[in-house]
């Protein structure tokens, strides 16, 4: 099995389609306004902030695959500007998807030797960890944003 190929497959089908688990980020997002997604209830993280901080992940781990330092701040991971329209909304989801792809294609292209190998750091942990900890940390936000969807949308 290729390794890199499997975390991008997997990655790509987490926000496009075909996971296992038959919830991806395209169709949950698809009918939520940008209204909707600014909204948070009882305190809890928008739609929109647990885009952005899915998303601050992945840009911030991209430099590492170049050989620059992971430079990054789990607070600043929350920190992003208001949607004011459709248009916004839209653009945003855009780039989401953009990242996603070159995320992925940045996977495809590490050998199979460097999974094992330190993210920037030793105190970072593996190529491979860091890659599956995208992957799993963007599946358990996407959990939130279903049920997230499902309460603005009745309320």
């Amino acid at each position: 099995m290729n390794i890199a190929k499997q975390l991008a497959k997997n990655l790509r089908a987490l926000y496009f389609g075909k996971n296992w688990t038959a919830v991806d980020f395209r169709r949950a997002l698809e009918d939520v306004t940008w209204e909707e997604a600014s909204k948070s209830i009882q305190g809890s993280n928008s739609i929109l902030t647990l885009v952005h901080h899915t998303m601050y992940y992945m840009k911030v781990q991209l430099p590492v695959f170049d050989g620059d330092e992971l430079v990054a701040s789990d607070k600043e991971s929350f920190i992003h500007d208001a949607l004011t329209s459709d248009i916004e909304w839209a653009s945003l989801q855009k780039e989401m998807f953009d990242l996603v792809e070159k995320y992925a294609r940045k996977i495809e292209g590490l050998s199979e030797d460097t999974f094992d190998l330190p993210f920037g750091e030793e105190k970072y942990g593996s190529y491979f960890r860091n890659i599956q900890g995208v992957i799993e940390h963007s599946h358990y936000h996407l959990g939130q944003i279903v049920i997230l969807a499902k309460l603005v949308k009745s309320d």
